[in-house]
C-alpha cells in the first residue's frame, strides 16, 4: 500500500519577497533584434517580468490551487505530488492526466469540473471520471528528483503503481507533450486494468518508404510544415537532451531566465502562441517551478528519454489509443502512428494548439469523453 499524505501549498513570505527582489533588479540583454528569429523578444520578456512583479497575485492563486485536494506519496524512492478529485457519479472511470514541459498540473485543473461532475456542466452524467493529476518526477512539488533514470517508461510504471495504490483496478490515461510520451509508454506497458490511453500528440515519423509522403492529407502536410519549423527553432530540446545540468544553474538562479526559457514553447518560436496564452496560468506555472527550484530537474526528462529512447521508440503499443490533433501544434500523422499503435480513435480539431487543456478545454473534454465512451466507459 502507498503511504499517502494530504498536501497544501504554502510558500513562505521570505520566498515570495526573494522572488520580487530578484525580478525588481533583473538585468536584461542588449537588443540585437526585436523579432523572434533569435529567441523570445525583449519586449515580451520585459512585459511578462513586469506582470509577474507588479500585477500577478501569487497568494490568490495559491489559495485557488489549495481548493483542490492534493497529496504526496513516494513511488520507487521518488516523491510524487498529485491532485485527486472523485466524481459524484457512482460508475465514474478513474483517469490519470499527465502534463508536459514546461507545464504543470495546473494546466488540467480547468478540466476537473466537466470531467468529474458532467451533469453540473450540462453534460451526460453517464460518462464521468475520477481525476488524478500528478506532477511529473522532478517537476514542481514532485521533488527533489531522487535519482537518475526517470524516463517516460519509468514514469508510466509509477503511474500504474499510483492508480492501483489509490485502489483503482480499472483506469484510463491522457497526456500531452511529455505527458503524451508517458501515456504511450503506459500503452506499451499495457498493465492490467488500463482500458485506453488518449494523447494530444503521438510522435511517429516518416519511415522512408516510397510514396508515403504523397499519401498525406492537406491537414497532415501542413503538420509536416509545423514539424519543420520545430526542427528549425527547437533548441531547448537539444540542450535539455544533452546538458540539463549546466542549464539548471541559470534557470534556478534567475526568475527572468526561467520565464524566457519556458516561453519558448508557451508563446511559440515565432510568437504564434501568444494570442492563446492565459498569462495568469503561465505565471502560476512559472511560480511553481521557481519556488520549488525545479526548472533544472524538470529538464532531465529530455536527457533520460534520449538515453533510452523512451517515448519515441517504435515498439508495439497494444492498448486502445486515441489521438486529438490540434492544428496549431505538431500534427500527428495517423498512417505513421498506426505502424506500432492500436489506434481506435482519431480527431483532427478545428482550432487550438499545443496546450489544449488550457487553450481549448471544451474540445479536449469532448474528445476525452467520446474516446472512453467508445471503449465502454
Amino acid at each position: 500500500m502507498l503511504a499517502i499524505t494530504p498536501f497544501k501549498i504554502d510558500i513562505s513570505d521570505a520566498d515570495l519577497a526573494d522572488l520580487k527582489e530578484r525580478l525588481g533588479r533583473a538585468r536584461f540583454p542588449a537588443v540585437i533584434t526585436e523579432d523572434w528569429s533569435r529567441g523570445q523578444p525583449l519586449s515580451l520578456v520585459k512585459e511578462l517580468t513586469d506582470q509577474w512583479l507588479n500585477a500577478y497575485d501569487w497568494r490568490q492563486h495559491e489559495q485557488d490551487l489549495n481548493r483542490y485536494p492534493q497529496f504526496i506519496t513516494e513511488i520507487d524512492g521518488q516523491p510524487i505530488h498529485f491532485v485527486h478529485v472523485k466524481s459524484p457519479e457512482p460508475d465514474a472511470l478513474p483517469l490519470i492526466l499527465t502534463h508536459g514541459w514546461p507545464g504543470s498540473f495546473v494546466e488540467y485543473l480547468g478540466l476537473v469540473g466537466p470531467l468529474t461532475d458532467p451533469k453540473a456542466h450540462g453534460l451526460d452524467g453517464s460518462i464521468a471520471f475520477d481525476v488524478v493529476i500528478p506532477s511529473l518526477p522532478g517537476f514542481g512539488f514532485s521533488s527533489p528528483l531522487a535519482a537518475t533514470g526517470w524516463d517516460s517508461a519509468r514514469t508510466a510504471k509509477a503511474w500504474d503503481t499510483l492508480m492501483k495504490g489509490l485502489g483503482y483496478k480499472r483506469y484510463g490515461a491522457h497526456g500531452g507533450d511529455a505527458g503524451a510520451l508517458v501515456g504511450r509508454e503506459l500503452g506499451i506497458l499495457a498493465p492490467e486494468g488500463l482500458v485506453g490511453t488518449h494523447l494530444l500528440q503521438i510522435f511517429a515519423f516518416p519511415s522512408g518508404q516510397p510514396d508515403e509522403m504523397e499519401k498525406l492529407s492537406p491537414f497532415e502536410m501542413e503538420g509536416m510544415a509545423n514539424l519543420a519549423n520545430f526542427e528549425k527553432y527547437g533548441g531547448y530540446q537539444a540542450i535539455q537532451s544533452k546538458r540539463p545540468g549546466t542549464l539548471a544553474y541559470g534557470l534556478v538562479d534567475s526568475p527572468v531566465g526561467q520565464l524566457a526559457w519556458n516561453a519558448e514553447l508557451w508563446f511559440g518560436f515565432e510568437g504564434g502562441g501568444a494570442a492563446h496564452v492565459d498569462r495568469d496560468l503561465y505565471l502560476t506555472t512559472n511560480s511553481i517551478y521557481w519556488f520549488t527550484a525545479t526548472s533544472g530537474s524538470a529538464a532531465n526528462v529530455y536527457y533520460e528519454d534520449t538515453q533510452t529512447g523512451s517515448g519515441y521508440r517504435e515498439v508495439p503499443n497494444p492498448t486502445p489509443t486515441g489521438v486529438a490533433v490540434f492544428p496549431e501544434d505538431f500534427r500527428s500523422v495517423r498512417s505513421f502512428a498506426e505502424r506500432s499503435n492500436n489506434i481506435v480513435h482519431w480527431t483532427e480539431m478545428p482550432s487550438g494548439g499545443h496546450f489544449a487543456a488550457s487553450e481549448s478545454p471544451e474540445l479536449l473534454v469532448e474528445d476525452i469523453r467520446k474516446f472512453f465512451a467508445g471503449l465502454g466507459g
